[in-house]
Formats: C-alpha cells, structure tokens, sequence
C-alpha cells in the first residue's frame, strides 16, 4: 500500500507534507503535546525555565490557537523540555523512536531547521506553536510556503535537484523496512527527477517558490493531502 501510494503522480510534491502531519501526531503520541485540562496560565508566566515563552495573548495574537489550547500545548512542551526549548538531538531522538527500523536523524535535522526560524539552534515554544499553527491551521499556501521552506536547505529561495535528492534520501532512510516491497537504491533520484520535470516549468535546473506553489495547487492529490493536516489536535 505504502509502495503504491508513493508512485501516485504528483506524491514527490507532498511525500514531505504528509510525513510532517504524521509527525506532528508522533509528537501527541510521545508527550509533547498533552491533552491535560488543567490550567498553566501560572506556568506561562511565572515558570523558571532557561527560555521564558511569550505570554499568551502575544502568542494568540501570532498564531491560529486559543488560549485554552495555548495552555495545553505548553503543558505538554514543558513536561518534554523543561528547558523551555528543544534542541535537534531531541528531535533525533524522537524520530528515531518513532521509527526504529530506519535512520531517522537526517529527516529530523531538517525538520528541526524548518521549525527553528531563527537560527539560533534550538526550538523555542514560539517555535513550536507557530509552526504547528501554519501546519494545522494556516492557508493552503502558507502551508505549501512551509514545506518548500523545508526542501529548500541553503535558503537561497530555491529547490535544487541535489536538496531534493537529500530530502528524498532521508525520508528513504526514516521509512527503512516500512516500505514493501523494498525500494532500489536509484528510486530518490528517479522520484527527484520526476519532481522537476513536473515543477521546474522553465527548464532553468531549479524550483522557484511560484513553481512549487502553482504546481502543487493545480494538483488534485496535492490538495487532497492538506485535509491530512485537520484535527490533529
């Protein structure tokens, strides 16, 4: 089935759409995000933690939850990170849980660098609660901007075939023995090479965020796979 589902034309585009949402359920499945209803508003405001988070009428104002789920989603973060911030041996470490009979430690690298914004290389609960909102609750588009932000490695405002190849290896490499039957060694570079004939509409070697964004909203599988986002939480 899983096999199947990856020859599907236009599934080079949302193979990293998909995962992510997938992920984003690992994360409730894990702990990180807690469906406690009990009140942090205090461990908002008063935790001593390294990272003091923003008070939640700023982080309202930024993103698409409520306050009630604001608090939820901090309950869990902090019962995982203590710290106040995630760092990308956490997310590693996640991941290679999630799934043991792969290597999951080059996806996880660039989700982590997808959800630090910044830079500054740890992720923050504004991090983490932006993203997810933009995941969960954002625009077709800003959803579509978020993904070509993660296949665009060197941030350069282009997809090359070689970030595409390492995007493609890794999410190979997480899968391991999920996929049956077993994938070929040349199969990332086949699928990379059908990603651009499709996208890269005036031939130049790379993928531009129009090309990306105009390709996956007049793809019908594409589309489809946003609803994947929807009450994940």
């Amino acid at each position: 089935m899983l096999n199947a589902l990856w020859e599907t034309e236009g599934l080079q585009a949302v193979g990293i759409v998909v995962l992510v949402c997938a992920s984003l359920k690992l994360l409730h499945l894990l702990g990180l995000i807690n469906f406690s209803e009990d009140s942090v508003e205090d461990e908002l405001e008063l935790s001593a933690v390294r990272h003091r988070p923003e008070g939640l009428e700023q982080l309202e104002a930024l993103t698409r939850f409520n306050r009630k789920e604001l608090q939820i989603l901090y309950r869990g973060f902090k019962n995982e990170c203590p710290s106040g911030v995630v760092n990308e041996d956490t997310f590693k470490v996640i991941y290679s849980q999630f799934f043991p009979q792969g290597d999951a430690s080059m996806y996880a690298h660039f989700l982590f660098n997808a959800f630090d914004t910044d830079k500054d290389g740890s992720v923050s609960f504004e991090d983490f609660v932006m993203g997810l909102s933009i995941l969960l609750r954002g625009s077709v588009q800003e959803k579509l901007n978020w993904a070509f932000n993660l296949y665009d490695i060197n941030k350069d405002g282009y997809i090359t075939k070689e970030e595409m190849l390492d995007i493609m290896k890794a999410i190979y490499d997480m899968m391991g023995k999920c996929t049956y039957p077993l994938l070929k060694d040349d199969t990332p570079r086949q699928h990379v090479e059908i990603f651009f004939q499709k996208m890269d509409k005036n031939k130049d070697g790379v993928v531009t965020i129009d090309e990306f964004i105009d390709c996956c909203q007049n793809d019908e599988n594409i589309m489809r796979s946003m609803q994947l986002f929807e009450n994940v939480i």
